[in-house]
């Protein structure tokens, strides 16, 4: 042997990943938008088709759902401003990432919406995630549009 030096190859290291929805335009004013979010009950209406659970806790702070081939996630409220930002964090510390809701005023009855997923996770876990949860987020924006 050569006595050169074995590198390891980073997987455990935790990296930040973060996943920029789409902007949308929305014909509701911003005060309307965050207050429809801010009452949890109506994400359901905006998870994809093939939600499987969703639960709101009766202190009505935070939410659980579950998708196919996926975990149960709750999520909890954990900041607003009003009219212009929510969001929603993982109450799991093994899966830890924060959603959060950009809305913007821009006319009297219209408003632009962006989610943003941010979380630390594994090089792996964000190889195996990164996809799922680009989707879902999609998902969200279009359902978001549609209402």
């Amino acid at each position: 042997m050569s006595g050169g030096k074995i590198q390891k190859i980073g997987i455990n290291k935790i990296q930040k990943m973060k996943i920029k929805g789409s902007k949308i335009k929305i014909e509701k004013t911003a005060e309307v938008i965050f207050t429809f979010f801010t009452y949890l009950d109506n994400f359901k209406k905006i998870m994809p088709d093939n939600v499987q659970k969703f639960e709101v806790s009766n202190d009505k702070d935070s939410f659980l759902f579950s998708l196919p081939g996926m975990p149960e996630i709750e999520l909890a409220l954990t900041d607003k401003t009003k009219f212009s930002h929510i969001a929603l964090t993982s109450a799991s510390s093994k899966f830890s990432f924060t959603l959060s809701m950009n809305i913007k005023e821009i006319s009297e009855n219209n408003s632009e919406v962006q989610l943003y997923f941010e979380g630390n996770f594994n090089a792996m876990m964000s190889m195996m995630i990164k996809r799922p949860i680009t989707k879902f987020i999609d998902t969200l924006t279009e359902k978001i549009e549609q209402l």
